[in-house]
């Protein structure tokens, strides 16, 4: 299997993600707080055969993590490479709303509308660490899930941190989920058929989403999508993992920084404020149910079973899907069978709560 920059706009994980995990691709090496003999002579033993050669190419030849302002920048500069291209019979429109009270208008960009319709529809936050990405880059990747569901999909271009703290993150796009409730009716949606999805920081961002509709109480939410997420700042700060989770992908340099740019204060810390982190809620009943998918040696694979725990004993109807041996943004191996199931599980997952036919 040859490996290239295009498959990762072209697979599942989507631009914004492939920059994050191609700018973070992790070699061997000690984490805070464990000795260096810890770290696993082979970083490939823990890693599923069908995503060993993936692994392989992160390992020989990704570039260093992002874990500074200054690798930050060089990262940001190469995303748009990653993007999948467009279809040509799925319209997308680029709107723009404004923000919510005292914030900035916010772009948006709405796929398949269909007005005089009535049809499902995604509030899509795309991944990148709170720092990387862009919603735009998504557009092709969601173009095929919005055909293949018969939906609209709105992605938000939220503003990326450290530029912007998470209170002007969240608005943003609180301010797009409320702007695709409000105008159903033009777009062709059903507003009792809303689901959120994102990808690792963009999965913490529909937590959060998911938080602050049960909390506004201005939408009805029928699903959260949560696909390998970046929900609890204390993972690889005050919260080590074992070497071998989270040695390849994003790593645990890569989510201190991320979270500190996100949160403007070091992670891990007991001031951290909960508003920011969805694993620091103490009440998640009321939620929206939840389909949760990670991959066993992802940097967020306990937290992603943890919230899956608490969201479940909260009474949140959840489905957690484990993908064994499978690192951070495994999904760009489309080929392999691991990946058909999962992405088969979290299409399920949005048919089951839109009432469609399941594809069994």
């Amino acid at each position: 299997m040859k490996i290239s920059r295009r498959q990762f706009g072209l697979a599942g994980l989507g631009a914004a993600g492939a920059v994050a995990l191609g700018a973070c691709a992790s070699r061997a090496t000690a984490k805070p707080g464990i000795p260096s003999g810890a770290v696993a002579a082979d970083p490939l033993t823990h890693v599923a055969p069908e995503y060993r050669e993936a692994a392989r190419f992160f390992i020989e030849g990704g570039p260093p993590g992002v874990d500074s302002m200054e690798t930050l920048k060089a990262a940001r500069g190469g995303g748009a490479a990653f993007a999948a291209p467009r279809l040509p019979d799925i319209p997308v429109s680029k709107e723009i709303i404004p923000g919510s009270i005292d914030q900035p208008d916010v772009t948006l960009y709405v796929i398949n509308a269909k007005p005089g319709e009535k049809r499902p529809a995604i509030l899509h936050t795309h991944g990148g660490g709170f720092i990387l990405g862009a919603a735009e880059w998504e557009v092709g990747k969601l173009q095929g899930i919005a055909k293949e569901l018969n939906c609209v999909i709105v992605t938000v271009e939220y503003r990326l941190a450290p530029e912007t703290r998470f209170t002007g993150s969240v608005e943003d796009n609180y301010a797009g989920l409320l702007w695709l409730y409000n105008n159903a009716a033009s777009l062709g949606v059903d507003q009792d058929r809303i689901a959120l999805m994102g990808e690792s920081a963009g999965g913490g961002h529909a937590a959060l989403l998911a938080i602050a509709a049960r909390d506004r109480r201005q939408v009805p939410l029928v699903l959260q999508i949560l696909i390998y997420p970046m929900l609890d700042d204390r993972t690889g700060s005050t919260r080590q993992m074992p070497p071998y989770i989270g040695a390849i992908g994003w790593t645990a340099d890569s989510n201190r920084f991320g979270w500190e740019c996100f949160l403007g204060q070091t992670p891990g810390g007991p001031d951290v404020p909960a508003a920011g982190v969805p694993s620091r809620q103490t009440d998640l009943s009321g939620l929206a149910p939840a389909f949760i998918g990670v991959g066993g040696v992802d940097l967020f694979v306990s937290e992603s079973l943890e919230y899956a725990r608490r969201l479940t004993e909260a009474g949140v109807m959840t489905q957690f899907h484990l993908v064994p041996g499978a690192f951070h943004g495994f999904d760009f191996v489309q080929d392999a069978m691991p990946t058909k199931l999962f992405n088969k599980a979290k299409m399920n997952a949005l048919r089951r709560a839109f009432g469609q036919p399941l594809d069994l």
